[in-house]
């Protein structure tokens, strides 16, 4: 019978369950739950609250690779030494790679004793991430016995720097290499990869921005998909599925005025969803202040209003809308002497000339996609208007684990692909534009242009977010 006793009467244990669990995924308790039975009693003020018991560490589900106990051993000053190794690969489940919860990596017991819990020259490795088992060399602790440093006293666990321990893990390492091999071998095929919640929504800020400095910054308008043969750009009037009556109101100060959004709703599919993004001073009070819409609620509306009225001279705001791939801003002024109306140019004159304040978005999304080369890392599709990353390129493939997820380290690998593929393509178009399609040193002048521009402020985007 093994007793777990908190003494510490500081120790507040809020949740009881989580208590237990803890010490069933211990790498230092789990070995003793298969051999002991324990018990966790939850008192307080002497009175028995709660008993769970026998607790057992629950291995999750897995394929079997080496083993159960394959024999290993290894030679040190011309003695050999046994071990044996138990190597599995999970299932459809995601293992914890760190801290004392671990479940992934190799437990290594010397006879009932835990010294460490790794994965020798693979660990932190690609292709590791769903990998686990244990190593049972009762040599560990005999030499510990004798006084050879087998533990460590710079990290926890074995002692790398022992040569004893060296010829331990290189021939533990020798016997998993294939199996880690082919797991990132699996990786160079891999169609698909994720990001992170949180590096997905600063890519989807970026993109946005890009897209919007597209039409404002460089005027550029991008033509219906239909219009995009073999990648050539197409200039013509573009129907305005987002745009408000006029990109600038001019107004009075505690004067109240009517802002107004044109919708065309045929450009829209019903499962989209109508987004607002208001920035204003607390000066400036709108009614009313909706931030989604979906389409489908909608109908026939072809205008949205808002009513303002600025307290402060001086003050400046500004409007976006936003649905699927379209995209619509207006800003918004107040002074003490400004007109009733508007200054700057007429929708009906927004019409005709180049619309830089609505659009089509250039970039819309990023996937990460196998291209089936080595050579692309990354690479605009005009047909999608996606960045796609090539899991395919060596590059790429070293910052995308296991688990086909992209390491969110790897940010500023990200930053320069996405700079790279966005000003070739700004560039590009931006040369069509002004006619000179095919010169290679105005190509090259424009991107050059466009990354000084924009580089620093992509490459923070990542680092800030």
């Amino acid at each position: 019978q093994v007793t777990i006793v908190i003494e510490n009467s500081h120790v507040n244990i809020s949740h009881y369950r989580s208590v237990v669990q803890a010490v069933a995924n211990n790498i230092y308790l789990r070995d003793l739950l298969t051999r002991r039975n324990v018990e966790l009693l939850h008192l307080q003020h002497g009175k028995e609250i709660e008993r769970r018991g026998p607790v057992l560490h629950e291995e999750l589900p897995a394929i079997l690779l080496l083993g159960p106990d394959q024999a290993g051993s290894f030679i040190y000053q011309q003695q050999e030494y046994p071990f044996t190794l138990t190597l599995k690969r999970a299932q459809n489940v995601e293992l914890t790679l760190k801290g004392d919860e671990r479940t992934n990596g190799l437990i290594i017991l010397s006879d009932m004793a835990v010294l460490d819990c790794q994965l020798f020259d693979y660990e932190n490795q690609v292709g590791t991430e769903y990998l686990f088992g244990t190593v049972r060399c009762a040599a560990l602790l005999e030499k510990l016995g004798q006084g050879m440093a087998i533990i460590s006293d710079e990290r926890e666990g074995l002692n790398h720097k022992h040569a004893f321990v060296e010829a331990f893990s290189q021939a533990v390492s020798k016997m998993i290499a294939p199996y880690v091999l082919a797991e990132q071998e699996k990786l160079k095929h891999l169609e698909r990869a994720t990001t992170s919640g949180r590096t997905g929504h600063m890519i989807e800020h970026l993109l946005q921005r890009m897209s919007r400095a597209a039409i404002q910054d460089l005027g550029i308008v991008l033509p219906p998909a239909s219009d995009l043969e073999a990648g050539a750009f197409v200039e013509k009037e573009l129907p305005a599925a987002l745009r408000f009556t006029t990109p600038f109101y001019y107004r009075k100060v505690n004067h109240t005025f009517h802002v107004a959004l044109l919708l065309d709703p045929s450009q829209f599919s019903d499962d989209e969803v109508l987004t607002f993004n208001y920035v204003l001073p607390d000066s400036m009070h709108i009614e009313p202040a909706p931030t989604a819409i979906a389409v489908r609620e909608l109908g026939e509306t072809q205008r949205i209003e808002w009513t303002i009225v600025g307290d402060t001279t001086g003050e400046h705001g500004e409007i976006n809308a936003r649905t699927g791939t379209y995209w619509a801003w207006c800003e918004i002024a107040v002074a003490e002497h400004a007109s009733g109306h508007s200054h700057g140019y007429s929708s009906h004159i927004a019409k005709r000339g180049q619309p830089r304040d609505h659009g089509a978005d250039m970039f819309v999304g990023y996937e990460f996609r196998n291209l089936n080369n080595e050579l692309d890392r990354a690479v605009y599709s005009a047909e999608e208007r996606k960045i796609i990353i090539n899991t395919g390129a060596p590059t790429v493939q070293l910052y995308v684990d296991g688990r086909g997820h992209f390491r969110d380290a790897a940010r500023l690998l990200l930053a320069e692909l996405f700079m790279d593929v966005i000003s070739d393509e700004l560039a590009r178009r931006s040369v069509e534009k002004s006619g000179h399609k095919g010169n290679v040193e105005a190509y090259r002048a424009a991107k050059q242009d466009i990354i000084r521009r924009y580089g620093s402020e992509i490459h923070l985007s990542f680092l800030t977010s």
